[in-house]
């Protein structure tokens, strides 16, 4: 849940000045990513900052698509707790992208931004053609007077800490992995939109959350989550369905179904906060839909098991 106060998202051009800032993506904010922001949040010479590009350069570059662990508006709540003041997005181009390296830190990191600190990861790289390494950088901003943090690259018992292992332990179902990483649990949120009633007419009322096309979601499956109605409410017992309809619609493209156990509430219209748990089971087409209504029976049951609810 975000109680936290929002903090203000923003180009360039609006933001607060100076900045101490911290520099890249930035998505998952696993233990990593708190360390560089914390380099600008202790002492710092100026507005503590966090600056990204949006959208990823890879989008723009070479047409793939980046889903994002954390959208934007996920990431202004995140934040906050950490003692960043502003979140600031620096719209990536073609125009963007063609800039040198000094370029880039004269104009934005030194003239919009007027750094007095920058602290990046050991791995970040920057300007055309990723011309610029940390090196790079804290040559560039010495000659302006701006010091430049640079932090280690952070390991555990698995290896480096990192947004792609956090991908990965998502697309496996596998949500405790992915809560370890990130130190955090993973939600998503999306609206309630109009079905298909087949569920109802099953006895299993799903709410179909549209959610936003950027966001990563975890492998297709059943799942136990926690959905709540609105950020602040009380967290209910659900069962999740992610994926297309094989016993219905082979064809049907791939959907969020969220059944409240044991509520009766009309959500159409509604935003809801999921935080799915533990994967229960991978898709399955069966026979016919009595045999489908008797496993989402077992799918409650179990999810009800693994949410420790009566």
């Amino acid at each position: 849940m975000c109680t936290a106060t929002l903090i203000p998202l923003c180009p360039p051009q609006q933001a607060r000045t100076p900045t101490a800032l911290a520099l890249g993506s930035f998505d998952g904010l696993h233990a990593g990513h708190r360390r560089v922001i914390e380099a600008v949040v202790n002492n710092a010479p100026g507005v503590p900052t966090v600056v990204s590009f949006w959208p990823h350069p890879r989008e723009v570059l070479y047409g793939e698509p980046r889903l994002r662990l954390d959208l934007p508006t996920e990431k202004t709540c995140l934040l906050a707790p950490l003692g960043v003041e502003q979140l600031v997005l620096v719209p990536f181009d073609r125009a963007l992208a063609s800039l040198s390296a000094e370029t880039f830190v004269k104009q934005m990191l030194i003239h919009t931004l007027k750094a007095q600190r920058i602290a990046v990861g050991a791995n970040f790289r920057f300007g055309r053609n990723r011309e610029g390494d940390t090196t790079t950088l804290q040559k560039l901003a010495a000659a302006a007077g701006v010091e430049v943090m640079v932090l280690p690259i952070l390991e555990d018992t698995e290896g480096r800490m990192s947004s792609s292992r956090i991908r990965s332990a998502l697309s496996e179902g596998d949500l405790q992995a992915a809560t370890t990483l990130m130190g955090r649990p993973y939600r998503f949120r999306g609206r309630v939109v109009s079905g298909r009633g087949l569920g109802r007419k099953l006895g299993w009322p799903t709410a179909n959350l549209q959610v936003d096309g950027r966001k990563f979601l975890p492998g297709l499956g059943v799942y136990a989550a926690w959905a709540s109605v609105k950020d602040e409410s009380e967290p209910l017992a659900a069962v999740m369905n992610l994926g297309p309809q094989p016993t219905v619609d082979p064809t049907s493209p791939s959907a969020v179904e969220v059944h409240l156990l044991d509520q009766q509430m009309d959500l159409e219209g509604c935003e809801l906060l999921v935080e799915p748990l533990q994967r229960l089971r991978g898709q399955q087409r069966f026979a016919n839909l009595e045999e489908l209504s008797t496993q989402i029976g077992r799918d409650a049951d179990l999810a009800r098991s693994k949410l420790k609810v009566r």
